[in-house]
């Protein structure tokens, strides 16, 4: 199967040739495509790729990585999920590879990381994702990529037979392989290391600021198991019909009358 890693902090970001070596020494046929800057925090977006202008797109030459095609889009990660499945940069990818991330994506804010965004968009265009990130703590400068990179391969590994569609989300501790705990499968927590908080607000402009929320949350979730030293495994799924559609259709149909 051909592999597409991505990521949503640019392609000359370190971790994203972290995973990109690490695939191809795992004998894998890689594909590299992702955005030419900054993309945190898009989501699934694609941006207004249907532009009469077109997408500009760059050719990248990665460290270490002869051989391997490596490609900069001016778009967000699941815009370049959606080029190459549509074979814009050879043949279409089975499998998306989306990191590695400096820094977990947990909880429930997971909606709002372009690192996810980019697996999910994966599912919802016929092929399977693994989201991959690596905890970063403050005033660290050196995350362990390489022990995220380990998990990244078995993930592939496992997501190799699993159903089209799957997605995986992966947060990894930032600690040498020794130290690593153990891998747990974990459900959502409420929220993730930190969450977005309003610093002031003046001249027009509005100030956010991430806050460390200092609640403890209970043990079986991603955020919990990772701050314990395990990897924290959590299948996701994209965008879905919940219940109640029809209660809501005929409150809806009342504006006929």
């Amino acid at each position: 199967m051909r592999v597409l890693v991505t990521n949503d902090d640019g392609v000359w970001a370190p971790g994203i040739a972290v995973l990109a070596r690490a695939l191809r020494d795992h004998g894998l046929d890689v594909v590299v495509a992702a955005p030419l800057d900054d993309r945190s925090g898009s989501s699934a977006a694609i941006g207004p790729g249907y532009a009469a202008e077109g997408i500009a797109v760059e050719r990248a030459e990665l460290p270490d990585l002869e051989g391997v095609p490596a490609h900069g889009v001016e778009g967000p990660p699941g815009m370049a999920v959606i080029a190459a499945r549509l074979g814009a940069f050879g043949a279409p990818p089975d499998i998306v590879m989306s990191g590695i991330n400096p820094g977990n994506n947990t909880g429930r804010s997971v909606l709002h990381s372009g690192t996810v965004g980019a697996a999910l968009t994966a599912a919802n265009f016929g092929a399977r994702g693994v989201a991959v990130s690596v905890g970063v703590a403050e005033g660290e400068v050196d995350p362990h990529f390489d022990t995220a990179a380990v998990f990244a391969v078995r993930a592939y590994d496992w997501l190799f037979s699993a159903p089209v569609g799957t997605v995986l989300n992966v947060n990894v501790p930032n600690v040498p392989m020794a130290e690593v705990r153990g891998v747990k499968a974990a459900r959502l927590a409420p929220f993730g290391t930190v969450r977005t908080a309003l610093a002031g607000s003046e001249g027009g402009r509005l100030q956010l600021e991430l806050r460390a929320t200092g609640v403890e949350l209970e043990p079986d979730t991603d955020t919990a198991l990772v701050q314990a030293g395990y990897v924290a495994v959590t299948p996701l799924v994209g965008v879905r019909a919940s219940d109640g559609g029809e209660q809501a259709a005929d409150f809806l149909e009342r504006a006929l009358t």
